[in-house]
């Protein structure tokens, strides 16, 4: 586990950096292409099983205000969004399509400090995966499971 979690580490470090090239090849580029060569993600979903419980979790690590909402017949809670401004955000889902894993996507969640945050993420009953980790001009990344069992990452630019 140890080894994949680096190689992740090594890929994030990698994929920031020609994000950082990408963007200053967006600047150069047409405008009328720059739309689709900026943050290709716009909406995830994260699979629970106890929505109550999860958002317990979310409010408690992050510190943010989700919105419980029905939507095409699943539960979800919505993390808070900002419209127009850069990045995603999404949902916490629960329904018989929403099944945790560990294996799956891993969502990055910016922090302003990583050690803080899991200290509140085991507070809740985390499970660290992968300690704090410095990679470069990227900042720092770790790795825990959340209440639900989802293999989620926490990124901070400063230590």
């Amino acid at each position: 586990m140890q080894k994949i979690a680096g190689i992740a580490a090594s890929f994030l470090s990698v994929f920031l950096a020609s994000c950082d090239r990408a963007q200053t090849n967006a600047a150069a580029a047409d405008p009328a292409e720059q739309s689709s060569m900026t943050n290709p993600v716009y909406y995830f979903e994260i699979p629970v099983t106890d929505l109550d419980r999860a958002m317990r979790f979310y409010s408690a690590v992050f510190g943010y205000e989700l919105t419980r909402q029905n939507v095409d017949g699943y539960e979800m809670a919505l993390l808070p969004r900002a419209d127009g401004a850069p990045g995603a955000s999404g949902a916490l889902a629960k329904g018989d399509v929403y099944v945790p894993s560990r294996n799956g996507a891993i969502i990055y969640f910016d922090v302003e400090d990583i050690d803080p945050a899991l200290e509140r993420a085991q507070a809740q009953g985390a499970i660290v995966l992968y300690p704090k980790k410095h990679i470069g001009e990227a900042g720092y990344v770790a790795e825990i499971q959340d209440s639900e069992g989802n293999r989620i990452a926490l990124h901070a630019l400063t230590d």
